[in-house]
């Protein structure tokens, strides 16, 4: 294992940056893009690595991927349409830490050749798939790391729904995931997250923004940020314009906050419905459950699943009961947080900071009306929390 893999491998959403000045489905995106400059600003924002795209028909070349190497010591991807051992031979040289193998190119027998020398040559391979075949040659292949990509190399469509179905699947299979293309905002790069990604690679989204190293910032920071209680649509577009990433609505009966269904939420945000007890069919992208307790109209504990499953631990008061010590209860927890308990724009940035939180979570504290979203409050509160 190298280290483009131990990069990828580490704890947290990790990302890979990539450098391409153009693509055969959107033409042109960055033409005067700096390998160079563009992969020593993308280490210093967090990139776990960087792909430099050495195809011609993307802009490339072995020249933008010497420049990188020259300006940065993060572990470099060399992509393109690899299917000879001297091509990879030449990618080393140039100073790639690893390559990817595309196995709609190549059957079997090609692949177990290309992997082998990619060993000898002391390179990792990110072996990409497009579908449950292609993912069960990977995992009969031996690959270490497998990228999973939402799109479709003949169509160029974005499948993401299909591609998180598969990330979820090779979650048993123990090796390092990394969900590939249609990720634009930091709710996308969550969802492959919880679905079981190691990592995500970004490429046209970096190449169109305006500050392309600014941007990888944004996908990787945390917290994210839930705003809960939502009952009107306008709301939930006014939460959406503010910047959160989560859109919550409580479908307990007992709630002040109930709402009559899940709302229209963007394909870029995740919408979260809140059960109290037993969680209801729901077209939500999560749930959030919690435990029912007699006399009150929800119980403190509370986990975030999805498909039924816990990716996230819900921190949260008990209902209409203070706690001192609440803070360092969540601070205490290992794993995803999602903390909760009358958060607000005055106070969630010191919680932030003391917990270091996955996610923060406020419906109470951002009313005019229970379940009526004051917008102000709505907009400081997700200012706060960045």
């Amino acid at each position: 294992m190298g280290r483009f893999h131990e990069a990828l491998a580490a704890p947290g959403l990790r990302a890979i940056a990539e450098v391409k000045r153009r693509s055969p489905s959107a033409g042109d995106l960055r033409p005067d893009a700096d390998p160079a400059r563009l992969a020593l600003q993308f280490g210093n924002a967090g990139a776990a690595a960087v792909s430099v795209l050495v195809d011609e028909r993307f802009g490339g070349s072995l020249d933008d991927l010497r420049a990188a190497r020259a300006a940065t010591p993060v572990p470099l991807l060399a992509k393109g349409f690899f299917t000879q051992e001297v091509q990879l031979l030449q990618l080393k040289v140039a100073g790639a830490d690893a390559v990817l193998l595309i196995l709609r190119d190549v059957d079997d027998q090609r692949a177990r050749e290309l992997l082998a020398y990619a060993r000898e040559l002391g390179l990792d391979v990110l072996v990409e798939a497009h579908d449950a075949d292609e993912l069960h040659r990977a995992v009969a292949l031996g690959a270490e790391v497998i990228g999973i990509n939402a799109r479709d190399l003949t169509t160029f469509e974005i499948d993401r729904s299909a591609q998180l179905e598969l990330v979820s699947s090779a979650r048993p299979h123990e090796r390092v995931i990394v969900a590939e293309s249609g990720v634009w905002t930091r709710a996308q790069g969550a969802a492959a997250e919880l679905a079981g990604a190691d990592a995500i690679l970004v490429g046209s989204a970096l190449m169109r923004a305006p500050d392309p190293a600014a941007k990888l910032e944004e996908l990787l920071s945390r917290p994210l940020v839930k705003v809960c209680g939502l009952t009107r649509q306008n709301d939930v577009d006014a939460a959406v314009e503010a910047g959160a990433d989560l859109l919550g609505f409580i479908l307990a009966q007992a709630s002040p906050r109930r709402a009559q269904r899940v709302l229209d939420v963007p394909d870029d945000r995740l919408s979260v419905a809140v059960f109290v007890g037993e969680p209801e069919e729901t077209d939500a992208d999560l749930v959030q459950l919690y435990r029912a307790e007699p006399g009150r109209v929800r119980g403190r504990e509370a986990a975030l699943l999805r498909a039924g499953e816990q990716v996230a631990r819900v921190v949260d008061l008990p209902w209409d009961e203070d706690d001192p010590l609440h803070l360092q209860r969540a601070a205490a927890e290992r794993g995803r947080v999602v903390l909760a308990g009358r958060l607000g724009p005055d106070n969630v940035g010191a919680a932030v900071a003391a917990v270091r939180p996955w996610a923060v979570d406020a419906a109470s504290r951002l009313e005019s009306a229970p379940g009526i979203k004051d917008h102000e409050k709505v907009r400081a509160f997700v200012d706060a929390a960045r």
